[in-house]
């Protein structure tokens, strides 16, 4: 292992590894299996300002992960859920929508196979109006006690990911509430089942 300054980290037993690619939401059992003692955390998003963001990200073209998949005409940008293939010829929104709630329906499915106290959840929208609340819940739940600096540094807001195409907003997905509205109601049972985590 090595710590983002690209030095050798000792991977002795106390250390605690955080991975947090998105593709690899789609493969909890994997990881169960090859560490059994892994647990996860489960920071989901509102579908609106997701399905938004998802959208955005297509329409940047600097996301375009696949640029050739049998059975879907063009790039595909992003996480690349079973089933894309029907997604061939379907508009930004939809592709969108089925990306977040494909993605979620299998965490929650998966999450649901493991013991309830190897995961927790996570509302994106607490974690960015407490940081320090959020962060506190997630090292109580891995057993870490809070250190000074990180207790100051979560007080501050949330830098930016190096990812974001605009900056944050309240309300910023509004910008495509007209395409948004017309996808929720397909989304809608998973959307109710991650509010019920709460």
């Amino acid at each position: 292992m090595i710590d983002r300054a690209g030095a050798v980290v000792d991977a002795g037993s106390n250390r605690v590894f955080l991975e947090k690619t998105p593709k690899n939401a789609l493969r909890i059992p994997f990881f169960d299996r090859i560490f059994p003692r892994a647990r996860f955390i489960f920071l989901w998003r509102d579908p609106r300002e997701n399905i938004s963001s998802i959208m955005e990200a297509w329409r940047s073209g600097r996301f375009a992960i696949y640029k050739q998949l049998p059975g879907f005409a063009g790039p595909w940008s992003l996480l690349l859920p079973p089933g894309y293939q029907k997604m061939s010829n379907k508009s930004l929104e939809e592709i969108a929508a089925f990306q977040w709630e494909t993605a979620n329906r299998i965490i929650l499915n998966d999450l649901k196979a493991l013991a309830p106290g190897r995961w927790i959840s996570l509302n994106y929208g607490d974690l960015v109006a407490d940081p320090l609340e959020a962060i506190t819940k997630i090292l109580d739940f891995m057993n870490i006690r809070i250190d000074p600096t990180l207790a100051e540094y979560a007080q501050r807001p949330l830098p930016h990911s190096r990812y974001t195409e605009t900056a944050p907003a309240t309300e910023k997905w509004r910008v495509n509430e007209a395409e948004i509205e017309h996808v929720l109601p397909g989304i809608d049972d998973t959307w109710h089942r991650l509010r019920e985590l709460t």
